[in-house]
């Protein structure tokens, strides 16, 4: 079972992804140095908000792979 994401952080992914999607990637490490350039906040919501966004790309993407 998984954590429960806030509103807060789905929503800060959200605009995140918008803007950057072309340089966002499934990869968490790669997507923290992009969050923490674009939003300013503690360190615990920035992986938070890094997490649910390589977590919804990866999901995307194999949903992408199941329908080929």
């Amino acid at each position: 079972m998984g954590r429960i994401k806030t509103t807060l952080v789905k929503r800060n992914a959200e605009k995140v992804l918008e803007a950057y999607r072309e340089n966002l990637s499934g990869d968490f490490e790669k997507n923290k140095g992009i969050v923490k350039r674009v939003i300013s906040t503690d360190k615990k919501k920035r992986n938070q908000i890094a997490g649910y966004i390589a977590k919804k790309i990866r999901k995307h993407s194999k949903a992408g792979k199941a329908n080929q």
